[in-house]
Formats: C-alpha cells, sequence, structure tokens
C-alpha cells in the first residue's frame, strides 16, 4: 500500500496555532505533517511537496511536527489497557518507549519515552496516564516484568498477567512504531530525547485517527 493511501486528509486534529509567522499555506503544512506521520521520511516527504510545486527543507518540516505538539486526547474510560515498554534506538541509545493502549480501539492512551525503565518511571508514567483517563475501574494487561506489577501495585490499580488476547494491542502498536523509527537515525541529525519523544506522541495521535 502506498505510503500516501494511508492518509486521513481530515485534519481538524493538527492544532495550527504555530501557524502565525509561516509562510507555507496551511494546507499544505498539514499535508506535510501527515506524510511524514503516515510514513513518509523527510526527504521523501519534500519530495512529494515538491511535485506539488512547494519546496520547503527537511528542517522545516520536521519543525513542522514539532511545533504542532500533537498529544493523545484523554478523558476516556477504558475497561482494559494493555500495558509495555519497549527499546527505541535513537543515536545508537537504547530509550524505552512506554505505552498503554485500549485493547477495543487499538488507539493511544498514553505514550511516554524515557532513557531507562525503573519501577518509579513506570509509576510517573501510570500518574501521568490516570490524569488523563479514568483507570481506576479498569483492567491493565501486562507481561511477567517485576516493575510494572510493583508500580501497579503501588498505585493500588489492578492488573492481570496475560502474554496473549488483548494485550497483543499493545505488541501491535509497537511494531508499526517500530517500522516508522527504524530510520530515526537517517531522519534526524543528533537528535535529542525531548525531540523524538514529541514525534513518537505526534505519531500517536497520527495513529489513533487512523483507527476511528
Amino acid at each position: 500500500m502506498p505510503e500516501t493511501d494511508r492518509l486521513s486528509w481530515c485534519s481538524d486534529w493538527i492544532d495550527l496555532e504555530f501557524m502565525e509567522r509561516e509562510r507555507t499555506p496551511e494546507q499544505i503544512v498539514e499535508v506535510g505533517i501527515q506524510l511524514h506521520l503516515a510514513g513518509l521520511s523527510l526527504s521523501n516527504t519534500k519530495q512529494y511537496l515538491e511535485m506539488v510545486g512547494v519546496e520547503r527543507s527537511r528542517t522545516a518540516i520536521h519543525n513542522w511536527v514539532q511545533k504542532a505538539d500533537l498529544q493523545p486526547a484523554g478523558d476516556g474510560a477504558p475497561n482494559q489497557i494493555a500495558l509495555d515498554e519497549t527499546v527505541i534506538r535513537i543515536n545508537d541509545e537504547r530509550h524505552w518507549l512506554y505505552a498503554a493502549v485500549d485493547p477495543q480501539t487499538n488507539e493511544f492512551l498514553h505514550a511516554r519515552l524515557f532513557q531507562t525503565r525503573t519501577t518509579q518511571l513506570t509509576v510517573l508514567f501510570l500518574r501521568e496516564l490516570r490524569d488523563k483517563q479514568q483507570v481506576e475501574q479498569a483492567t491493565f494487561l501486562v507481561d511477567d516484568a517485576a516493575h510494572l506489577k510493583a508500580a501497579l501495585d503501588r498505585l493500588g490499580l489492578r492488573f492481570q498477567r496475560t502474554r496473549h488476547g488483548n494485550r497483543n494491542a499493545v505488541e501491535r502498536v509497537f511494531r508499526e512504531v517500530k517500522r516508522r523509527t527504524s530510520s530515526f537515525s537517517n531522519t534526524f541529525s543528533n537528535v535529542k530525547l525531548p525531540t523524538a519523544e514529541s514525534w513518537l506522541q505526534a505519531f500517536a495521535v497520527w495513529w489513533n485517527r487512523c483507527q476511528s
């Protein structure tokens, strides 16, 4: 499937308040953001825009995604939440992407990127999730990772250990994330953690739009 087929041309989910000083037409910025989040590299997105008569640098396109400050929306009440983390490599260094996914919708509920994985960071992630979503009645689906269970215990949240079934929702999301982040070293020069995290959260918003 061509990457452009994965676009959702309805872009009301992209906040363009940052466009006040942007010389590029809003529609072009929206298309550029969606193309890059949908799977095109910055170079290929640049080439696509040139085909429609707009010349912008890779840095400009990257900055559009960063300035849009896209993050998964909150205020839901899921029955189950698939919780896990996976390794993301940035500049050849290991980082940990934490994700909470609603198995019924396959949507991100929350995503964060940390330099390591600990019980305390898991607690931080869960507290942020709790601020965004109604999770007190939800059952968290986790594997045997001790830090996940310890953090859930500390916050008094219910969990179920499982490696199959609805927990596979988070694995499907991670596969798609890794498909996209495999080109980070070629896409971003000297990327820092906040930049990568901002991109991952923007990707999560785009992904959620594709599931609805």
